[in-house]
């Protein structure tokens, strides 16, 4: 009883602290995280001359623009850098280190927001952020304020939705792949009025059919990425698609405006912003290329892509300052720093390349291994580069698992195309160099196999499993991170920076506690 005593009144100081400062303008009332699906800033650097002066130019101006904001883990991809993001940690401390994993218990892969305890709301999806082992920047926020804040989370994909959302969060939001209505999960409670009403009057699925992609600039205004196949111009009907149109819509720019509707119906339907207390809203949009294709296919298409977003984040600053006040509002916008891989390279320009197939690397080392330890199924299953050993066949047969993973690994690095064999016991115990620290930190003991196989540049892994090809590529790609209004000192950064600093950043400026698991300390010098 003293214990619920002391916790509810420590709520209360926190929540009588944060509204005593709510007339400086350092405690925002409104916090909005945007991340971007692929955003790339060489990208937003070449394509500077098709945009206009309220989107990207007037982040650069006005905003503290970090250019060079890296992941410290490998296989980066849209689940687990929102996950990074509002974290503040690496899959090795959040649970989530991909969209899908193979589940060890089961042999079967798992998608990272998957949870047959809950109902989808519009969707037949269950979803729910329980593989997220610890706490989002909105879990922190709604325990500051006792469930006082408003948090909400909108986003054109399941995963990103939900874990940008967090545990603690009032809704979750995404557009269906079958219907086009903004879907959510009974695990953040009862679906609010506002999303219903709009998915009854104005939903995707009653305008999609007016609508296709064609140029927003004149065609000739196109010009910088380079490719074989010359393009005239580009129509793309999404009616057209079919079954897969929604889809196909959600790797448009359109999907970017289509969360701003759905944003300009939260803004306007709820108190977000409009009190002392701090308010959450996550969101996300998309810069790939359209049907994931590569930029080389679709030369013209992510140029156009581009200049579409600088529209979609300037009327997202406008409706912001509209409705809340960007002296009131703290924006910070961050990208899931990978990109579609491209296909490989054409033969005639004899790059370096090959196929490795993880299928047949599991099968020849459980050949090697029964060669030295007698009959049994020793790999159990092999995905995404990793290798499964069956640890009942081990253990059944009194075997030394430090022995048969330090001989597996030498036998994997004799195969055409691997750089490295990396042991499960090597990252956790093994020397450190940075190269070990950024695979250990996407590694998770519970989730990851018991062997990471590193390709070589250039060659094309084949997962029989998932049915994909991936050209591995290890090029820098630089992507930005940017803090806006709110008093934001504004300045161009080049020093490299890890996304790890957003959350306890973030936190700080809302005088809060940094996620359970943030070891990163806050930037220094942000605000004016």
């Amino acid at each position: 009883m003293k214990e619920r005593i002391l916790s509810s009144l420590i709520a209360v100081i926190v929540v009588s602290s944060l509204q005593a400062q709510g007339g400086d303008a350092a405690v925002p009332r409104l916090v909005v995280g945007l991340t971007i699906d692929q955003l790339r800033t060489d990208y937003i650097e070449a394509f500077s001359s098709l945009y206009g002066e309220r989107g990207f130019k007037r982040l650069l101006r006005e905003g503290r623009f970090y250019c060079n904001a890296e992941y410290d883990f490998i296989n980066v991809d849209a689940a687990s850098s929102v996950a990074a993001v509002y974290t503040g940690t690496t899959p090795y401390y959040n649970g989530i280190p991909g969209n899908c994993w193979m589940d060890r218990a089961s042999l079967r892969i798992i998608k990272s927001v998957d949870d047959t305890s809950y109902m989808g709301i519009y969707t037949g999806e269950s979803t729910s952020p329980q593989r997220l082992l610890v706490s989002t920047l909105s879990d922190e926020l709604m325990v500051a304020t006792q469930g006082g804040a408003e948090v909400y989370s909108i986003a054109p994909t399941r995963e990103m939705a939900v874990l940008s959302a967090g545990h603690a969060a009032k809704g979750a939001f995404w557009i269906n792949d079958d219907t086009g209505k903004w879907s959510g999960s009974t695990f953040y409670g009862s679906f609010p009025n506002w999303v219903t009403s709009y998915n009854d009057r104005e939903g995707l699925d009653f305008r999609i059919d007016n609508v296709a992609w064609a140029p927003y600039l004149p065609v000739t205004s196109y010009r910088f990425v380079t490719s074989a196949a010359k393009q005239v111009s580009f129509k793309h009907d999404f009616t057209a698609e079919r079954r897969d149109k929604y889809k196909k819509y959600k790797t448009s720019p359109y999907v970017n405006d289509e969360v701003n509707r759905l944003v300009n119906a939260c803004l306007s339907n709820t108190p977000m912003g409009q009190d002392n207390v701090p308010d959450l809203l996550t969101l996300s949009y998309y810069a790939g290329n359209y049907g994931h294709a590569s930029n080389a296919e679709y030369a013209m298409e992510i140029q156009d892509t581009y200049v579409r977003l600088d529209n979609s984040i300037g009327d997202l600053l406008d409706m912001i300052d509209r409705k809340v006040g960007l002296r009131n509002t703290l924006v910070f916008i961050t990208s899931t720093g990978y990109t579609d891989p491209d296909p490989q390279d054409p033969p005639q320009f004899k790059v370096p390349g090959g196929e490795f197939h993880i299928k047949r690397c599991g099968a020849l080392l459980n050949m090697y291994l029964m060669a030295l330890y007698g009959q049994g199924q020793y790999v159990e299953t092999q995905y995404d580069r990793q290798i499964y050993l069956n640890h009942k066949l081990i253990e059944d047969k009194k075997l030394n698992l430090t022995e048969i993973l330090d001989r597996s690994a030498d036998f994997i690095v004799q195969m055409s195309g691997v750089r490295d064999a990396y042991t499960s016991q090597r990252l956790a115990l093994g020397a450190w160099t940075p190269r070990i620290d950024k695979i250990r930190n996407s590694f998770h003991p519970r989730l990851s196999g018991d062997i990471y196989v590193e390709v070589m540049p250039g060659w094309t892994v084949v997962d029989e499993y998932s049915q994909t090809s991936t050209v591995v590529r290890e090029a820098y790609s630089s992507m930005p991170l940017v803090f806006f209004g709110n008093s934001v000192k504004p300045e161009v950064v080049y020093t490299p920076v890890k996304m790890g600093i957003v959350a306890p950043t973030v936190a700080h400026c809302m005088r809060i506690r940094a996620p359970n698991a943030a070891t990163s300390a806050p930037l220094n010098g942000l605000r004016k």
